[in-house]
């Protein structure tokens, strides 16, 4: 089981603070041309004078994550779903996010399932809220495991399942430059880690039939 994440005045202080020592843009994008002249080139030089504007931009699109919080996105459901007590699937949520070791790009797609309790989501907001936690500096086995939290700890289901499959370009791209190589992290919980019917059932919906087992390991 995961611990929980501090109470939420604690969240609320440490966002505040996070704020209160958050660089300004032009500090940013100093910064930038810092690392441009760090690389052996010259940001002063034309091709180059709007670079460290770009790249603040970009910063505050690909790491938008940290203004939302996730648990928002969930909290409209429905409670008129016609009985329905069979484990929900939404596959191939595609991702991009950024290693937090490298700020190198972790490319891929998140597999959700759960078996509702009393009240469904709507599909769309699965999809935000893999898009939340990815949009943030992460490593994989992390951001699988904060997903799976966060819909236990909303939905209240009897049980959520999370595989990620993705490339890490930190490792494609550099050092040992394997590419084609692809990670595989799972979360189970509830009766998806307690029955292996229900996660063989999961497992099949996605294509991955008896290559995760319910330790939660990928």
């Amino acid at each position: 089981m995961d611990k929980p994440v501090g109470n939420k005045t604690e969240r609320s202080k440490s966002a505040a603070a996070n704020r209160a020592t958050r660089p300004s843009r032009a500090e940013a994008e100093a910064a930038v041309r810092t690392l441009i002249r760090w690389a052996g080139d010259d940001p002063d030089r034309e091709g180059l004078l709007a670079t460290p504007g770009r790249v603040v931009r970009a910063y505050e699109e690909w790491f938008a994550g940290y203004k939302d919080n996730p648990r928002d996105y969930l909290k409209r459901t429905f409670e008129e779903h016609g009985g329905y007590d069979e484990v929900v699937v939404l596959r191939d949520i595609r991702f991009e996010s950024h290693c937090e070791h490298h700020l190198a790009p972790i490319i891929g797609r998140v597999h959700i399932g759960y078996l509702p309790r009393n009240r469904v989501v709507g599909i769309s907001k699965l999809a935000r809220l893999v898009e939340v936690y990815a949009r943030r500096l992460q490593i994989q086995e992390k951001m699988t495991a904060e997903i799976a939290s966060c819909l236990d700890t909303v939905l209240k289901p009897h049980g959520v399942a999370v595989v990620t499959e993705a490339t890490h370009q930190c490792m494609t791209t550099r050092g040992i430059h394997k590419p084609g190589v692809t990670m595989v992290t799972s979360r189970m919980l509830g009766v998806f880690r307690d029955h292996a019917e229900t996660r063989q059932e999961f497992l099949s919906a996605i294509g991955m039939r008896g290559s995760i087992h319910g330790n939660g390991s990928g």
